[in-house]
C-alpha cells in the first residue's frame, strides 16, 4: 500500500527530488523494493521505477549504473509477467526521454542555444543487454492469442521499435544475428520472433543502409507468407506492409515485384488477420508505386507504373476480399476498402479502365446495400448496415476522383440517386455517420461536376438544410457548411436562389451557444463564399453579416487553453477570409470596382483596426497571417488611395514582412503580393497633385 502510495504521489514530489539527501533516500527505498518477495509489492516498485525515469530523466545518473540497470534487467527477464512487463516498460520510456531530448537537442543546434537538457544516452550504451532480454521474450507467444492482453511479448515488439527509432543505426548489428539464426527455425515461435525484430527496428537506421538487407531479405519474406503457422504468415504479412510503407524501394525492386505480389494476393484469402495485413501492404504499395512513377509533371497523372500490369487482378481480389464471409473479423472489410481506395487513388492513365468498372461496382454495391435496409432486423445489423454505407461512400469518393470530367454526367445520376436516399434513410433513422459520409461523397460530386450539379440542387436542398440544422451531430452540420462552400464555388451566380434559407440556417447557428465550437470559424468564412457567389446580390444579408463579423471578431478566450487558443486564430481566420469575399463580391469584376462597395466603406475603419489586432497578437497562426495578407491586398484594390494612410501602420508592415518569410507558400505569395498593393498605393499618393 505504501508503495503505491508513493506511486500516486510522485508528480508532487519535485521539490524532494531536487534535494540530494531527500532523493537519495526515496531511491533507495524504491530500489529495496524491488528485490522484495511479495510480487504485488515488486511490481508497485518498479511502477515507482518506471515513472520516475519519465518524471525526474536529469537526476538518475548516480542510479543508473549502481542499480537501476541491474534491477530493470532482472525484471525484463522474470517468468512472472507483470514483473517482466514493468521491466521492458522502463526502457521503453529511457527511450521516449531520449528522443525527446534529441529533438530538443536540434531544435536548440538549429537556433544557436544550447540545450536545457542533455540526453545520457542510456539505451544505446545497454544495447548488447537489451536486445536478447527483448529477443527473449519475443519467443513467448501464445498460439491463441487474445488481440487485447497486453503481454512481455508484445511490450518486447514495442521497447523494440523504440530501441531502433532512438538508437538508430547502432541497434542494427544486435538484431540481425537473431534474425539470421531463427528465420529458418523449427520451432515457430522462433520464426515469428525473427521477423518481428526484423520488423521492429526498420523505422529509426538511415533507410540507405536498410535498403540491401530488406532486398536480400524479401525472398524470405516472401517464402514465409506460406508458412505452417498463422501467427508466422499474420507476422510475415505485417513485415512487409512496413517494408513496403518505410522502405518502398525494397518492395517495388523488380527481381521481386512479380513474386511479392503474387504471395500478397494469395494471402488476401488467408486468416482475417493475415489477410488485413496484406490490405495494409496493398495501401502502402500503392502510394510508393504512384510516388515512383515517371511523371513530367507534379500535378499531372503519371501514364503508367511499375503495379501497372497486375493492378486489374490486385483490385479483383481486393473486391472479392471486402465480400468475404468473415470480414466482420479482425477489421478486415474496412481495411481491404481502404486499400482498394488507395489502390484507385494511386493509379496511373493506363488502369482507367479498370477505375471505371470499379466505380460501375461499388455503385451497383451501394444500390444492393440500400435495398436491404427493409430486412434490418436487430441494432447489430443497423450498425453494420451504416458501416457499410459509409465505406462504400467514402470508396465512391476516391473512384469519383480519378474519373475524367467528361465521364461523370454518365454515371452522376445513379450516384445522386443512391446518396438521396441515404439521406432520407439516415434522416429517419438519424444516423449522423452516414450523413456525414454522403455529405462528403456529394462535395466530391460538386468538384468533378462544376456547374452540373445545379441540375441536382432542388432534390437536394432539404437535405442540405436538414444537415446545416443538425447542430447536436456537429460532424454533420461541419460538412455540410463545407459543402455550400463547395457549391458556391462550383456554381457561383447561379447560387442566387438558394441562399435567403441557407443563410437564414447559418446566421442562427451562429447565435446559438449549443452550437459545437469547431462548427462556427468555418460558417463565418462561408459567408465569404456566399457573398463571393453572388456578388451584388448579398447586399440584403449585408448589415446582418458585418454585425455579426463584429462580434465574432472581438472573441475573448482563456489564453492559458491552448485548444481556445487554436479556436480564437479559426475564428479570426473566418472573420478575415469573409471580409475577403464581402469585399471582392461586391467589388466586382471590372476594371473599376463597384459602386456597391460603398456600403462596406464605413466598416474599413473597423476592419483594419481587426487586422492590426490579430497582427498585435503574440500567438497569431500562419493561417492567419495569410488571411490577413489576403484582405490587405484585397483592400488596395476595392478603396485605393483612400486607405493607404489606414494601412501605413507599424503593426500591419511588421505581419506582412513575418509573412514573406513564411516557410508557407500560401502566406509568402499573399504577404509579397500585399506588400507590392500597399507600396503602390503610397507611390501613388506620394506623386499625386
Amino acid at each position: 500500500a505504501s508503495t503505491n502510495a508513493l506511486l500516486n504521489s510522485l508528480e508532487f514530489t519535485r521539490a524532494n527530488f531536487e534535494k540530494d539527501a531527500e532523493r537519495h533516500f526515496i531511491m533507495q527505498v524504491v530500489c529495496e523494493a524491488t528485490q522484495s518477495e511479495e510480487v504485488q509489492v515488486k511490481v508497485a516498485a518498479l511502477q515507482c521505477l518506471v515513472k520516475i525515469m519519465s518524471l525526474y530523466y536529469q537526476y538518475m545518473e548516480a542510479y543508473m549504473g549502481q542499480a537501476l540497470f541491474a534491477i530493470t534487467l532482472e525484471a525484463m527477464k522474470s517468468e512472472t509477467d507483470e514483473v517482466a512487463l514493468q521491466g521492458i516498460e522502463f526502457w521503453s520510456n529511457v527511450c521516449d526521454e531520449e528522443v525527446d531530448l534529441q529533438i530538443e537537442a536540434s531544435e536548440a543546434s538549429e537556433a544557436g542555444r544550447p540545450p536545457e537538457h542533455v540526453s545520457r544516452f542510456y539505451a544505446k550504451g545497454a544495447l548488447q543487454f537489451l536486445v536478447p532480454a527483448l529477443m527473449s521474450s519475443l519467443t513467448k507467444q501464445d498460439e491463441y492469442d487474445d488481440e487485447d492482453d497486453w503481454n512481455p511479448c508484445k511490450a518486447a515488439g514495442v521497447c523494440l521499435m523504440l530501441l531502433a527509432t532512438c538508437c538508430e543505426d547502432d541497434i542494427v548489428p544486435h538484431v540481425l544475428p537473431f534474425v539470421k539464426d531463427n528465420i529458418k527455425h523449427a520451432d515457430w515461435r522462433h520464426r515469428d520472433a525473427a521477423l518481428m525484430s526484423f520488423g521492429s527496428i526498420l523505422e529509426g537506421p538511415d533507410p540507405a543502409q536498410l535498403k540491401p538487407l530488406v532486398e536480400q531479405a524479401m525472398p524470405m519474406l516472401i517464402e514465409l507468407m506460406k508458412d505452417g503457422s498463422v501467427v508466422v504468415k499474420d507476422t510475415a504479412a505485417w513485415t512487409i506492409g512496413r517494408v513496403c510503407e518505410l522502405i518502398p524501394e525494397a518492395a517495388i525492386n523488380p527481381a521481386t515485384l512479380q513474386p511479392l505480389l503474387e504471395a500478397l494476393v494469395i494471402g488476401l484469402a488467408s486468416e482475417p488477420r493475415v489477410a488485413s495485413n496484406v490490405c495494409w501492404a496493398f495501401t502502402s504499395l500503392a502510394d510508393a508505386a504512384y510516388e515512383q512513377a515517371d511523371c513530367g509533371d507534379e500535378e499531372e497523372t503519371p501514364a503508367t507504373y511499375s503495379l501497372s500490369a497486375f493492378f486489374s487482378p490486385i483490385v479483383e481480389k481486393l473486391l472479392w476480399t471486402t465480400d468475404r464471409e468473415d470480414a466482420g473479423a479482425s477489421n478486415l472489410r474496412a481495411a481491404a476498402y481502404e486499400a482498394l481506395m488507395e489502390m484507385v487513388k494511386n493509379s496511373p492513365k493506363d488502369c482507367y479502365d479498370t477505375v471505371q468498372k470499379t466505380t460501375v461496382i461499388i455503385l451497383q454495391r451501394l444500390q444492393q446495400v440500400l435495398q436491404m435496409e427493409s430486412h434490418i432486423q436487430s441494432q447489430s445489423d443497423r450498425v453494420q448496415f451504416n458501416d457499410l454505407q459509409s465505406l462504400l461512400c467514402a470508396t465512391l469518393q476516391s473512384v469519383l476522383r480519378k474519373v475524367e470530367p467528361a465521364h461523370a454526367p454518365a454515371i452522376s445520376d445513379t450516384i445522386m440517386t443512391a446518396l438521396l436516399q441515404m439521406f432520407q434513410s439516415s434522416t429517419q433513422t438519424r444516423s449522423g455517420g452516414v450523413q456525414e459520409d454522403a455529405l462528403m461523397a456529394v462535395a466530391t460530386l460538386v468538384e468533378v461536376l462544376g456547374d452540373g450539379f445545379i441540375k441536382y440542387m432542388d432534390a437536394f436542398k432539404p437535405y442540405l438544410l436538414i444537415g446545416l440544422k443538425n447542430t447536436a451531430e456537429y460532424q454533420v452540420c461541419h460538412a455540410a457548411v463545407g459543402l455550400v462552400g463547395d457549391i458556391c464555388r462550383a456554381m457561383g451566380g447561379r447560387v442566387a436562389q438558394w441562399t435567403d434559407e441557407v443563410m437564414e440556417v447559418l446566421l442562427s447557428n451562429l447565435g446559438d451557444n449549443s452550437v459545437h465550437r469547431t462548427v462556427k470559424p468555418q460558417i463565418l468564412s462561408v459567408f465569404g463564399d456566399i457573398a463571393l457567389a453572388v456578388g451584388p446580390e448579398f447586399r440584403k444579408y449585408l448589415e446582418h453579416v458585418l454585425q455579426t463579423l463584429m462580434q465574432a471578431s472581438q472573441a475573448q478566450v482563456d489564453r492559458s487553453d491552448y485548444d481556445m487558443l487554436d479556436y480564437l486564430n479559426e475564428l479570426r481566420e473566418g472573420c478575415l477570409e469573409a471580409y475577403t469575399g464581402i469585399i471582392q463580391g461586391l467589388k466586382g469584376d471590372g476594371t473599376s470596382p463597384s459602386p456597391d462597395l460603398s456600403i462596406v466603406q464605413p466598416h474599413v475603419s473597423y476592419i483594419v483596426q481587426f487586422i492590426t489586432v490579430v497582427a498585435r497578437d503574440s500567438e497569431h497562426s500562419d493561417a492567419s497571417v495569410a488571411a490577413s495578407a489576403g484582405l490587405i491586398g484585397d483592400l488596395c484594390a476595392a478603396f485605393g488611395r483612400d486607405i493607404v494612410q489606414l494601412l501605413d501602420v507599424e503593426p500591419i508592415s511588421d505581419l506582412l514582412t513575418a509573412g514573406r518569410r513564411s516557410k508557407t507558400t500560401k502566406t509568402k505569395t499573399l504577404s509579397t503580393w500585399a506588400t507590392k498593393e500597399v507600396r503602390k498605393l503610397k507611390n501613388a499618393t506620394s506623386t499625386a497633385p
